[in-house]
């Protein structure tokens, strides 16, 4: 585990810093994704969860879901092309867990990426703690447009 603010992140799984987004390789080759707790508590508490419907392609930095909170509305924008497999739905109906359990029952979506080398650019490992660290140094999340 690497330590992050107060956060504990799984060094198992593959982060998109800019988009704050983690994906988890199965063993079935399918890809699980969900927000970073630390992109949640920026945003604040979560009032909606909204996922491309499943069979939906999706493009690189193009929104696979949106999120609606207290402090910011946007786009969980993909590191990579791929197609939905499957939503969570339990998410999408309590939209909250995304604040409470971010690795966990909050995961949003299943997918399918497009290539083999959909892990290009993303941070995995005991790279992780520096990596954040300078992402919130730089605190170019405050650029983020809604």
């Amino acid at each position: 585990m690497a330590s992050v603010a107060q956060y504990e992140f799984p060094e198992h799984l593959y982060y998109d810093l800019e988009n704050q987004i983690w994906y988890e390789l199965l063993a079935n080759g399918e890809i699980k994704a969900g927000f970073t707790p630390l992109a949640i508590e920026l945003a604040g508490d979560v009032l909606v969860f909204t996922p491309k419907r499943v069979g939906k392609e999706f493009e690189a930095q193009r929104s696979f879901a949106t999120i609606e909170c207290g402090k910011w509305v946007g786009a969980a924008r993909a590191a990579f092309d791929g197609v939905v497999l499957a939503v969570n739905e339990e998410l999408m109906k309590r939209p909250k867990l995304l604040n409470s359990d971010a690795f966990g029952k909050a995961w949003m979506l299943l997918v399918k990426a497009s290539t083999d080398n959909w892990r290009d650019g993303l941070i995995m490992g005991p790279r992780i703690a520096d990596a954040f660290a300078a992402w919130l140094k730089a605190e170019s999340y405050k650029d983020r447009a809604s």
